[in-house]
């Protein structure tokens, strides 16, 4: 299973640096990051795809991200 999470920043360096420290979080959440993109027309929009291990994890991996009050939506994709 993937998720897709889109998130919407202001400041996309600050958001990157804090992203590459929160490594070791999304990995107990069982995430593995497989792409980041960042919208050409809009660059404080940044798409990120991951390889979800454990959903129930990941769940609340989203809801504490979340809480920080940042705009973020995540979707769970399933290969068709």
């Amino acid at each position: 299973m993937q998720m897709l999470c889109q998130i919407d920043t202001p400041d996309y360096a600050s958001w990157k640096t804090a992203f590459d420290d929160d490594y070791e979080t999304r990995m107990q959440a069982g995430l593995s990051q497989l792409q980041i993109w960042r919208d050409a027309d809009h660059g404080s929009t940044v798409l990120v795809l991951f390889d979800v291990n454990d959903r129930k994890r990941a769940e609340g991996w989203i809801a504490k991200e979340q809480g920080f009050g940042g705009a973020m939506t995540c979707t769970f994709l399933e290969t068709a």
